[in-house]
C-alpha cells in the first residue's frame, strides 16, 4: 500500500477525531468492532446451531419432538425476522441514538434473550420469549455496527474492502467458537446450558464496547452531536453533493446486488435448516477404532487453530492500546481465557472416550473454520493479486455456491426417496461447507463494503438495514423451501433437493457476469 493511500486513512480519522493507532494498517477501531462483533456472532451461530436440532429431538433427549416441517417454518421465521429487523435499528441509529448507543441497547436486549432461552426447561414461554429478544436486540446492534466500520475508511480507501473482509473474519471467528462450544455443550450436556453459554459471551462483548467508544472519536455519536462537528468537515468526501442521477444509478447497483444476496442465502441458510436435518438424519456419525482417533486429532486441530489466529489478532491489538485503553484489553482477555479452558474441557472429555459421535453442529462449524482460515487470504488477493468489479465477485459467490449443492447432491444420489435416515459419508458435509464458505468470501464481505461505499452518508444506517432485509427474504424462503424437504425427498429424492438449488444459483450468476459491464457504468466510478 502506498504512502498516499496511508496519509489519506490517516487524514480521515484525525477529522472524525478517532484515535489514528494503526494495527496492521487498520485503525486500531476495526479490531475492536472485530472483537465485539465477534462474541455476538458466538451468541447467535450458539444459539442458531441448536435451534433446529433442539426442536426435533425427541423428548427423551431434552428436545420438543418436533418435526422437521414445523422446525424448519420456525426457523425460517426466527432468521428473516433477525434479519428484517435491522431496517427498523438503522433508522433509529441514522435519526435518534446514533450507532454507539443503538449497539449497546442491542447488546443488552440480546443478553437478556439468551438468559431467557436457558431458562427454557421452567417455561416454554421463555424459550420464545429469549427468541424475541434476540431478534429486536439484533436489528438494533447487526446494522449499526457495520456501519461503523465503513465510517472508519474514506470512501477512496482501496484498504475499505479488506477491512471488511477482516471483519468478516471477526464475524465467523465468533460464529467457529459459538457452534463448537454451544453446540458441543447443547448436544453432550444439556440444552440449556449451551442457550445460557451464549449469554456469557454477549455480555462480555458488550462490556468491551462500552470501554472503547472514545477510541471511535465521533463516529457513532448520536446526530445532534455530531451534526455541527459533520459541517465543519468540508474535506470530508461525505458532505460533497452527489448529483442525483448518480446517486439514482447507485441505489439501483445496491438493489442489484441485494437481489443477488438474496439468492446467494436461500441456498447458504439451508445450513441451519434443510443441511443440519441431512446431518442428523442422513449422514453417517458415529466413529469407531481408528477412524475415532482419527477424528478426535481432526477434531483438536480444527479446535486449537482458529482460537490461536484470534488470540494472534488480540495481542496485536493489546500491544497498542494496553495503555491508553486497558480495560478493552481485560475484557477480551477474560472472554480468551474462558474459552481456552473450555476448549480444553471439550477435548480432555473426547480424547477420553472410547468411540466418537460427531456432533451435528460440527458441521457448520466448518464454515466458519475456513472463513477464518482463508479471510487473510482473499484480503490480501483483493488487495494486490487480482481485485475484479463488485458484480464479477457476486457472480462467483452464486456460482462457487451452487457447486456446493452439487456436490450434496451427488453425495445423496444412493438415498431412496422417502427414506427417514442413510449412512452418507460426512466428506459431503464437508466439502459443500468449503465451497460455500469461498462462495462467502466472494459475495458476503463485498456486499457489504459497496453498500458502505455506494450509499448516501446520511442514511448509511437505513441502507443497511435495507441490505439485511435482503437476507430477511432470503431466510424466510429459504425455511419455507427447507420445510418441504421431507415432501420433495419423499416424490422425487434428496439428490433432487439439493440439486434446485445449484440450478437457480447458476442461472443468476450468469446473468449477473452478463449484465456486469452495464452494471460497473451505473457505479460512476465507485470500485
Amino acid at each position: 500500500m502506498n504512502q498516499l493511500k496511508d496519509e489519506a486513512l490517516v487524514s480521515h480519522l484525525e477529522q472524525l477525531q478517532v484515535d489514528n493507532i494503526l494495527v496492521k494498517g487498520h485503525p486500531a477501531g476495526l479490531f475492536v468492532l472485530f472483537f465485539t462483533e465477534m462474541w455476538e456472532r458466538f451468541s447467535y451461530y450458539g444459539m442458531r446451531a441448536l435451534l433446529t436440532i433442539f426442536l426435533i429431538s425427541e423428548i427423551a433427549h431434552g428436545g420438543w419432538g418436533w418435526s422437521n416441517e414445523e422446525a424448519m417454518k420456525l426457523y425460517g421465521l426466527y432468521t428473516g425476522f433477525v434479519f428484517l429487523t435491522p431496517l427498523l435499528g438503522g433508522v433509529i441509529a441514522d435519526r435518534l441514538l446514533g450507532y454507539k448507543k443503538a449497539i449497546l441497547i442491542g447488546a443488552v436486549t440480546m443478553t437478556a434473550g439468551h438468559v431467557a432461552m436457558a431458562l427454557e426447561g421452567i417455561h416454554t414461554h421463555f424459550f420464545f420469549l429469549g427468541l424475541i429478544l434476540m431478534i429486536l436486540g439484533n436489528g438494533m446492534f447487526k446494522p449499526n455496527i457495520a456501519s461503523m466500520v465503513g465510517k472508519l475508511y474514506p470512501d477512496s480507501s482501496s484498504k475499505k474492502d479488506a477491512g471488511y473482509t477482516i471483519f468478516y473474519m471477526g464475524i465467523n471467528g465468533g460464529a467457529f467458537l459459538g457452534m463448537m462450544l454451544c453446540g458441543y455443550i447443547g448436544e453432550k450436556v444439556g440444552w440449556h446450558f449451551g442457550f445460557g453459554l451464549a449469554g456469557i459471551f454477549m455480555f462480555l462483548g458488550m462490556l468491551q464496547f462500552f470501554f472503547a467508544q472514545k477510541i471511535f472519536g465521533i463516529i457513532g455519536d448520536t446526530p445532534q452531536s455530531t451534526k455541527e462537528k459533520e459541517i465543519k468537515e468540508v474535506k470530508d468526501k461525505s458532505e460533497v453533493t452527489t448529483p442525483a442521477h448518480v446517486t439514482r444509478d447507485r441505489l439501483i447497483v445496491i438493489g442489484i446486488f441485494m437481489f443477488a444476496s438474496i439468492i446467494f442465502h436461500l441456498a447458504f441458510e439451508q445450513a441451519g435448516g434443510s443441511m443440519t436435518i441431512f446431518a442428523k438424519n442422513y449422514t453417517q456419525r458415529i466413529l469407531e477404532g481408528q477412524t475415532a482417533v482419527l477424528f478426535k486429532w481432526v477434531d483438536a486441530a480444527l479446535t486449537v487453530f482458529p482460537i490461536l489466529v484470534v488470540s494472534a489478532v488480540l495481542f496485536a491489538l493489546a500491544k497498542k492500546i494496553w495503555f491508553k485503553y486497558p480495560l478493552i484489553v481485560i475484557c477480551s482477555g477474560l472472554s480468551f481465557v474462558i474459552i481456552w479452558v473450555l476448549c480444553g474441557w471439550k477435548l480432555y472429555r473426547e480424547f477420553n472416550s472410547l468411540s466418537s459421535e460427531v456432533t451435528v453442529s460440527w458441521f457448520p462449524m466448518l464454515n466458519s473454520f475456513f472463513i477464518i482460515t482463508l479471510a487473510t487470504s482473499f484480503s490480501r488477493i483483493w488487495e494486490k493479486v487480482w481485485n475484479p468489479s463488485g458484480p464479477i465477485k457476486l457472480a462467483l459467490g452464486l456460482a462457487i455456491v451452487g457447486l456446493s449443492f452439487a456436490a450434496l447432491s451427488y453425495g445423496s444420489l444412493a438415498i431412496p426417496p422417502g427414506a427417514k435416515t442413510a449412512s452418507v459419508s460426512m466428506i459431503w458435509l464437508v466439502l459443500a461447507y468449503f465451497l460455500q464458505t469461498v462462495g462467502e468470501l466472494c459475495l458476503s464481505p463485498v456486499g457489504l463494503s459497496y453498500v458502505s461505499k455506494l450509499s448516501p452518508q446520511k442514511v448509511i444506517g437505513l441502507l443497511f438495514g435495507i441490505w439485511y432485509c435482503g437476507n430477511a427474504i432470503a431466510n424466510f424462503i429459504g425455511g419455507f423451501i427447507g420445510s418441504y424437504i421431507d415432501n420433495i425427498t419423499a416424490t422425487h429424492s434428496m439428490s433432487y433437493f439439493f440439486g434446485m438449488f445449484t440450478v437457480v444459483s447458476f442461472i443468476f450468476a450468469i446473468i449477473l457476469v452478463l449484465c456486469s459491464s452495464g452494471i460497473k457504468k451505473m457505479m460512476h466510478g465507485i470500485h
